[in-house]
């Protein structure tokens, strides 16, 4: 063979060895989307902690009012377990409520800056996780989970724990483990945790909320119609005017509102275990259901000038985000492509042995 021809082999051998733009490697690959749509979601979560931080300076919070009437009745009908610590917390907010306000809005506030400056993602997310355990322990008497009677579908399981699970779902997966994934992966199952652990929390978290949706409690005819009532109440104008429209028109069919979240619920815990096309339907039945919540949570109450973080349908519809199966371009190799001739196309082949 002459040194020409073995120089064109070599290229050509070398050439088939670099990743291609479509390819798991390559920049337009699955690794790099998965490492795109990540970083999205991680920013996503940096401006809710932002906007947390901002509804925290308000004047409202600075007054012993915040610990007296917003903390202290999170705990009631708790056990001691809730009740007590939730008692005392409220009770040291409310006694030096300028300290204790400016050192929680400026926790959140390092926190958004964490999340949204990329080397200090991972400080952030671990930070994200202890600060939002605290929070829904001892702001929210745990969720309401442990108080009696029936958790509201538009309370549990306390914003403040999903703030959790977005947070470890978010957690920098690596370059190695991005390339491996799965076809269909989604940046939720690409993750630290595998691809079993995740799919486990989203069907805990939405079969929770179907089964809490179909408690007579909540399925009664007036049930929404109530809640949208007494959400108004400080309310701007045009929530308030969306509020009484919803109330009038769900006054007597209100039962609809939780039938239906209940199917979306269903949908979303049966389409995570199947294929991609079908788990999509599922992500996008779990979006679905967190948008009424979060309407009929009224955002959260951000513009009363009391509202403390926008609850928990905004972070349902992230972590719905967080299961969207991305396509996966397998790389197309030639038979033999590792070795030898198999490197090059038949016609090169062809070519090189003439």
């Amino acid at each position: 063979m002459s040194p020409a021809r073995t120089w064109i082999r070599r290229a050509a051998a070398a050439g088939a060895r670099q990743p291609s733009p479509a390819s798991p490697a390559g920049p337009a690959g699955p690794a790099s989307r998965l490492a795109v749509w990540r970083r999205g979601l991680q920013v996503a979560l940096g401006l809710i902690w932002l906007l947390d931080a901002a509804l925290q300076y308000q004047p409202y919070m600075f007054t012993s009012a915040f610990g007296r009437d917003v903390l202290a009745p999170a705990g009631d009908g708790s056990p001691a377990v809730v009740h007590g610590p939730v008692s005392w917390t409220a009770g040291l907010v409310a006694a030096q409520p300028v300290l204790w306000n400016a050192l929680f809005a400026t926790v959140q506030l390092l926190l958004a800056v964490g999340l949204l400056w990329r080397p200090t993602v991972r400080v952030a997310l671990a930070g994200s996780v202890a600060w939002a355990v605290g929070v829904w322990w001892l702001g929210e008497g745990a969720g309401g989970l442990l108080a009696g009677g029936t958790p509201s579908y538009a309370e549990a399981p306390g914003a403040a724990l999903l703030y959790v699970v977005l947070a470890v779902l978010l957690w920098p997966a690596g370059e190695d483990r991005d390339r491996g994934a799965a076809p269909g992966a989604s940046v939720a199952t690409a993750g630290q945790l595998g691809e079993v652990a995740p799919r486990v929390v989203w069907a805990l978290l939405w079969a929770g909320l179907g089964y809490l949706a179909l408690q007579p409690a909540n399925r009664s005819a007036g049930s929404v119609s109530a809640m949208l009532t007494e959400m108004k109440d400080g309310e701007p104008g045009w929530i308030a005017a969306m509020d009484s429209s919803l109330a009038r028109a769900l006054a007597v069919h209100g039962t609809l509102v939780p039938v239906l979240l209940a199917v979306l619920c269903t949908a979303a815990v049966l389409a995570i275990a199947l294929p991609p096309q079908l788990t999509r339907i599922g992500v996008i039945a779990a979006a679905l259901a967190g948008a009424p919540i979060w309407v009929i949570q009224d955002f959260g109450e951000i513009f009363t000038g009391q509202g403390t973080d926008p609850n928990s349908g905004l972070l349902l519809i992230i972590i719905a985000a967080a299961f969207w199966p991305l396509a996966v371009i397998r790389e197309n190799r030639l038979p033999g492509s590792e070795l030898g001739e198999g490197t090059l196309g038949p016609a090169a082949q062809g070519r090189a042995r003439s």
